[in-house]
């Protein structure tokens, strides 16, 4: 294959030639499950188990170019006509891995006329799908670095010697192998095949007899069998036969199958596999377009510590809530010069949490290059995100709530920069409320020192108030009536009652308790 120019550059269509990045990750991060990202995962890779896309969404990207140019592709592939042609190819390259497993499965020397025979479709296929996804994008509106490098890179593999060769030996010796013909003997259990010696076509004296009886179109009762998979021992036996009256079809397709062995080029198939990851999101996020929901391309910068996001919701909820028809309630937030933290308080249920996940979500959504939630999105691009929501004791550690929600916090101290995305969810809440304040307030300033960004729901309102670095956010109740949230969280000084309303929800003393003893 050629390996001078733009082709010979292009390598994947999710990372661009300046990506520098190490290997794949294969584990899942730590925060997944407190950011519900796990969530997000299982809903666009389901039915995708083949490509194995976990280590794509498990590795974000360190590069604001490398975000860009998959922002491109993902743009290109909302272009009808550039998804009809990859997912044309993708359906096909699927047909070609089944007639590959299935080759594989006839792996006993008595199968290998049939296994030839399922591997020489699948070079078919493989040759066909190629072929059409060149012409395809070719004459495409795509424009991303992305698919006019693959497209780029399609042409000159096309037509390459490698490529030309292993297209036309496929077609002449389908050709040769479908023109032979011969004669099959069947007297009680002996079978005999001999050579097809122009034989008198019997099917055509039939239909003449009996064309006098026709009456007109009538209804078909024929049905279409499936294709079966197996051959059994009758017919690999007859195979045999035809291959020995015509061994010389037979030996140059063997001879054939072993020389292109691994005949699928590397980087088309690492396209097949990686186009996928995109594919899946825009399937996830197209659900939720449809129900009205907005998502955009975020604006990331590794320098700017000023962010902003306007009609903006937690995925994960949003992909539960829209098949049930329930509403989806957004929110906006923005950091000026020189705002680091977000502090959230306000009455428990109120949507704090939610709004926490929702943060972190897209601070990683942005750095994997994928459309966020929002209509317009401005964020950091992190080199780490780290999240510390409450979790249940372990007896193993032998240490207490407080004693571990200490040694985690201590670990992210430790690990954190000044690029780094904090998400802290009540922490701290199974301690006093001077234990709490005063943590707490340590904590803040060791993440303010270190220069990062994130959100901090607590129920203690002073820490909202520490610097001009914090910025008081409440989760908002019906004016009308105290007890109904509205799961708006609104930019503005906490009113105090924070604190009391975890009290009251602790030893069961909200409005809705009481209403319901009052009730009983």
């Amino acid at each position: 294959m050629p390996r001078e120019g733009g082709a010979a550059r292009f390598r994947s269509i999710l990372f661009d030639r300046d990506h520098r990045g190490g290997d794949l990750r294969e584990t899942e991060p730590d925060f997944f499950g407190d950011l519900n990202l796990d969530q997000v995962l299982t809903a666009f890779a389901v039915g995708r188990e083949e490509y194995e896309l976990r280590p794509f969404f498990y590795t974000p990207l360190q590069s604001a170019g490398t975000v860009s140019y998959r922002h491109d592709v993902i743009a290109d592939l909302e272009k009808s006509d550039v998804l009809a042609a990859v997912a044309r190819f993708a359906e096909a390259m699927r047909r070609m891995r089944e007639h590959l497993a299935h080759a594989k499965k006839l792996r006993y020397a008595q199968y290998e006329l049939p296994r030839q025979a399922w591997f020489m479709e699948s070079i078919e296929i493989y040759c066909e799908a190629v072929t059409s996804l060149s012409v395809e994008l070719e004459g495409s509106s795509a424009t991303s670095d992305g698919l006019r490098g693959l497209s780029d890179y399609l042409r000159q593999y096309v037509a390459s010697e490698s490529f030309t060769a292993l297209v036309e030996g496929a077609a002449a010796l389908t050709e040769v192998l479908n023109g032979i013909r011969y004669r099959i003997r069947i007297e009680g259990l002996r079978v005999t095949v001999s050579r097809y010696e122009d034989d008198a076509d019997y099917s055509v004296e039939v239909m003449e007899t009996f064309e006098r009886f026709r009456q007109g179109g009538v209804k078909s009762y024929l049905v279409r069998l499936p294709q079966q998979l197996d051959v059994n021992d009758t017919e690999v036996k007859i195979l045999e036969l035809v291959a020995r009256l015509h061994p010389e079809p037979f030996s140059e397709r063997a001879e054939y199958c072993a020389q292109h062995r691994d005949f699928a080029d590397e980087t088309i198939t690492r396209f097949d596999r990686e186009v996928q990851f995109y594919i899946g999101y825009l399937e996830l996020i197209g659900r939720l377009r449809a129900a009205g929901l907005p998502f955009c391309y975020p604006q990331v910068s590794a320098c700017s510590k000023e962010i902003q996001a306007t009609d903006t919701f937690d995925l994960a909820l949003a992909d539960k809530l829209v098949p049930e028809n329930r509403d989806v309630v957004c929110n906006d937030f923005y950091l000026n010069e020189p705002e680091r933290m977000l502090v959230v308080s306000g009455p428990n249920n109120g949507g704090k949490t939610t709004f926490a996940r929702m943060f972190g979500q897209l601070h990683y959504l942005a750095s994997l290059g994928l459309p966020v939630p929002g209509r317009s999105v401005a964020l950091v691009l992190p080199d780490q995100i780290f999240a510390h929501f409450e979790r249940e004791e372990e007896i193993e550690t032998l240490r207490g709530k407080f004693e571990d929600e200490l040694v985690r916090v201590h670990e992210i101290l430790e690990r954190a920069t000044s690029s780094s995305v904090i998400v802290m969810n009540e922490s701290f809440n199974s301690t006093t409320l001077n234990d709490a304040l005063f943590v707490g307030t340590e904590v803040m300033l060791q993440l303010l020192d270190r220069g990062c960004i994130g959100v901090y729901v607590t129920f203690v309102d002073e820490i909202a108030f520490l610097s001009e670095a914090t910025v008081s956010m409440v989760s908002e109740v019906a004016p009308e009536n105290p007890a109904q949230r509205t799961f708006r969280v609104l930019r503005r000084p906490a009113d105090g009652l924070a604190y009391a309303s975890a009290i009251a929800e602790k030893y069961g003393l909200t409005y809705e308790r009481l209403m319901e003893r009052i009730g009983a």
